[in-house]
């Protein structure tokens, strides 16, 4: 029995670098991803699907952070909220496993 690809919304402002996120996170058979620059776009991507994980990305500020937590939470607690700083696929890798891995990351 496989598991269903784990589902990641990525949130930053930077275009360039969420092109590469795009990517990055979208592995078949294991994950799926979408990457967004705006608020707004990260609202109608959950209004479509329901993320395992988000990724705050770069540029995105304390108050945005906090905003996007909040709404998150809202629309589905279960759903993993996690900073992302950048660096190499394999860093990424890493830090999505702990993600999910860890209860409440």
């Amino acid at each position: 029995m496989s598991r269903q690809p784990i589902k990641i919304l990525a949130i930053g402002r930077n275009a360039e670098i969420m092109e590469v996120m795009q990517r990055l996170i979208n592995v078949p058979d294991k994950r799926s991803g979408v990457a967004v620059t705006t608020d707004e776009e990260a609202e109608a991507a959950w209004q479509k699907e329901t993320f395992d994980l988000v990724m705050l990305c770069a540029g995105i500020d304390e108050e945005a952070e906090k905003n996007l937590r909040n709404k998150i939470a809202q629309i589905n607690p279960m759903t993993k909220v996690i900073r992302h700083y950048g660096g190499g696929s394999g860093l990424l890798e890493n830090e999505i496993e702990a993600a999910l891995a860890v209860p409440g990351a």
